[in-house]
């Protein structure tokens, strides 16, 4: 029985995004996954829970997705080299030995390309550029405008490659085909034409301009839309904005890797977010209410009596929200007690009173400090 085409299995485009996939799998996953799925209708939620699964597997990698592309499930079948269940005659054999007998015969490397017309034809490569972006921006998400490299049709020679006043000749090697047989013993293997190098063409006077390329290098304005909530690290992909293909393969992608700039009050931990809030130590043992900041404003939190350091306050939904979660995450503000400096010599006398009125009270000012004492004397005495 014929596999199911695994966009179809996901429900998606061809042209779908890394996003689009993994949003169309987590659905699946969650509608059909065994442990939500009783009784007579198991079996059947199983089986497809295992296609999603598979499907997402080859598609969320983008080495098995693009073989896939190109050759069906023959292109991620271990079993199964280029040209797919059923392919006859020389072409099929040479994908499938072209690992063995490629060294023995000079074959042409074969990573991203495919057949077209008897040529090979190679994707393009990958582009990689790195964004920086503020707090502020990575959580409401931003719009912005990137200068990127671009390969436009050379305008001296129309694309063609040739000097202008001369064609492309057919090669007289391969005799336009691209490709050539090359025989030793029972073996025939077909690889891409050395003179040519698989173009299937010659350029007997190069353009001056693009030394035969047909392509200049130049740069684009591309907008791109950051969304709400990626974290640093993360990349976003646009599809076709990469290098240009050889021999008419598609273009490589381009992938914005995201990099958020450090902040200067708070660290972010996920959807989470920690500051560290400093008070006096006025404000420690009395209590009373401080401002905290936000990233969408102030907020306000009641300091009770007593408070000690590294006491930590959660306010619910002041985080951010992440592109995969449904709910904001929350933040956490790390109390400091701040100890007075540069006293004068009234401030320090009454320091040192009120420090005395502490010590007739016992312990019971200073909890912490006689369980401490009670450690250190177990310690030693162990």
């Amino acid at each position: 029985m014929a596999k199911k085409d695994y966009y179809d299995t996901l429900g998606v485009p061809k042209n779908a995004s890394d996003e689009d996939i993994k949003k169309a799998y987590r659905k699946l996953a969650m509608k059909h996954h065994p442990d939500r799925n009783q009784g007579d209708s198991a079996k059947a939620a199983e089986e497809k829970f295992k296609e999603a699964k598979e499907a997402y597997e080859m598609l969320s990698d983008d080495q098995k997705r693009a073989a896939y592309d190109q050759y069906g499930h023959a292109g991620v079948d271990p079993n199964m080299r280029g040209g797919g269940p059923g392919a006859e005659g020389f072409g099929g054999f040479a994908e499938a030995f072209g690992d063995i007998f490629g060294d023995v015969f000079g074959g042409q490397q074969r990573g991203g390309s495919q057949q077209r017309g008897g040529r090979q034809v190679f994707r393009g490569g990958d582009l990689s550029y790195a964004m920086e972006v503020t707090l502020e921006e990575a959580a409401t998400g931003k719009e912005a405008q990137i200068r990127i490299p671009s390969w436009d049709d050379c305008n001296t020679c129309k694309g063609s490659g040739a000097k202008p006043g001369t064609k492309v000749v057919s090669c007289t090697t391969c005799h336009g085909h691209g490709v050539v047989q090359m025989r030793q013993g029972f073996f025939s293997v077909q690889q891409n034409c050395p003179q040519c190098k698989g173009t299937g063409k010659l350029i007997p006077e190069p353009c001056v301009t693009c030394h035969g390329v047909g392509k200049t290098k130049t740069n684009k304005t591309l907008e791109v839309k950051i969304p709400a909530g990626i974290d640093d690290g993360m990349r976003i992909r646009s599809t076709g904005n990469g290098e240009p293909g050889t021999n008419g393969g598609p273009p490589g992608d381009l992938y914005i890797e995201i990099r958020v700039k450090k902040h200067d009050i708070f660290e972010r931990d996920g959807d989470d977010l920690h500051c560290a809030v400093p008070i006096s130590f006025t404000t420690a043992a009395l209590g009373g209410e401080i401002e905290v900041p936000t990233l969408a404003g102030k907020a306000a939190i009641d300091i009770p009596e007593g408070t000690q350091a590294s006491k930590q306050f959660r306010l619910r939904g002041k985080g951010i929200k992440g592109v995969r979660s449904s709910y904001p995450g929350d933040l956490y503000c790390h109390i400091t007690v701040e100890t007075p400096v540069k006293l004068t010599e009234h401030q320090r006398k009454l320091l040192k009173e009120f420090d005395e009125s502490l010590k007739k009270g016992g312990s019971k000012h200073s909890p912490s400090e006689d369980g401490w004492a009670d450690k250190l004397k177990n310690f030693f005495s162990a």
